[in-house]
């Protein structure tokens, strides 16, 4: 990320992660914060950032401990990548028809292969690793505005992260939720997230 924003020669940056997009924002932050103008992380819980140990304990977020296993999630989903995936378009997303059959032959098809599933599960599996990077960098202030954005139907309080990323470094952050949306606010509420998006980089111009 850093190479490439170095190679275009970028400059009043904001970067955007989503789910584990939003744990490599998080991570970018603390290592180049001056490169970066602002900064959104997006339905995610960081890795050794708090409420990451409660959030992995909800049995909603079985998959965390499931997908880092060793080899035994690529076996078995081999094959069934449309219903595991599936599964989760129901369960945590409050609608999960906005998830349309386009965009989930494609999610499919991405992995498609074993080592499509392989590298896809391996983010989990490094996990442990993250929660000690993010350690090591807790308390270190990051002074580039943040906004966190969760689904209003997602578990967990944003209050919560909030107060958790400031505790962490992050002194300019802000919470807001996305109406209606679940855990895929991107594809439950387009409009609203992309106007949110507008509001906070126009506020910070």
């Amino acid at each position: 990320m850093k190479g490439l924003i170095d190679v275009l020669d970028l400059s009043n940056v904001t970067l955007v992660g989503h789910d584990a997009g939003g744990m490599v924002t998080y991570a970018y932050l603390q290592a180049y914060p001056d490169t970066l103008a602002k900064a959104v992380i997006m339905n995610v819980a960081i890795p050794g950032i708090d409420p990451w140990d409660q959030i992995r304990q909800n049995p909603q977020i079985w998959h965390f401990a499931f997908n880092a296993i060793p080899d035994l999630p690529e076996t078995l989903v081999m094959g069934k990548q449309r219903p595991f995936f599936d599964y989760f378009f129901t369960s945590i997303a409050a609608q999960p028809d906005k998830i349309t059959e386009q965009a989930r032959n494609t999610y499919v098809d991405a992995y498609a292969s074993y080592d499509a599933l392989h590298t896809g599960f391996e983010w989990y599996r490094t996990f442990p690793q993250d929660e000690k990077d993010n350690a090591a960098t807790k308390g270190q202030p990051v002074q580039t505005p943040v906004l966190y954005l969760r689904g209003a139907c997602e578990y967990g309080k944003i209050d919560d992260y909030v107060t958790s990323f400031r505790e962490s470094g992050l002194v300019n952050v802000q919470g807001k939720l996305v109406p209606g949306s679940g855990h895929y606010a991107p594809e439950e509420a387009t409009e609203d997230v992309v106007a949110i998006l507008k509001t906070f980089i126009n506020d910070h111009t």
